[in-house]
């Protein structure tokens, strides 16, 4: 029997796409291709993190609070190879962080509003050690 074997793509409604997509690449770096978008090979992220290189699908209550300060029902997470880094291209473009940068066992996080008022969740995944994964 078929299954969902992942995530194929994301695509959103944007206010002003150029600006959408002109923001995105000053920002973050993301480069886009000749179609107006960003194709991520799997195996960019697996040569960064072979063990902790996944993605995440999580619904959420509707009660939720952890997308604020976005209205939107949806929050992005990009997986960054350099978060330090991510974070002073940020600084340098005068974007805020929304709230305080997180350290966890399974990756370090920090937050921003996209142009369209969508909260971004910037992930750099932490290799798994190997008691953690056994």
């Amino acid at each position: 029997m078929g299954k969902v074997i992942g995530l194929g793509g994301v695509f959103f409604l944007c206010k002003d796409v150029e600006a959408t997509r002109t923001w995105y690449a000053r920002t973050l770096g993301i480069e886009m291709n000749d179609f107006g978008g960003a194709m991520f090979s799997h195996a960019g992220s697996v040569g960064h993190f072979p063990k902790g290189a996944m993605t995440i699908w999580s619904p959420f209550k509707g009660d939720s609070d952890y997308f604020k300060p976005s209205d939107s029902d949806f929050m992005m997470n990009l997986m960054v190879d350099n978060l330090d880094e991510i974070i002073v291209k940020l600084e340098a473009e005068g974007v805020p962080l929304e709230g305080e940068q997180m350290d966890e066992p399974y990756g370090r996080f920090a937050w921003v509003m996209d142009p369209d008022g969508r909260k971004i969740e910037l992930w750099e995944p932490v290799e798994p050690t190997e008691e953690a994964s056994a």
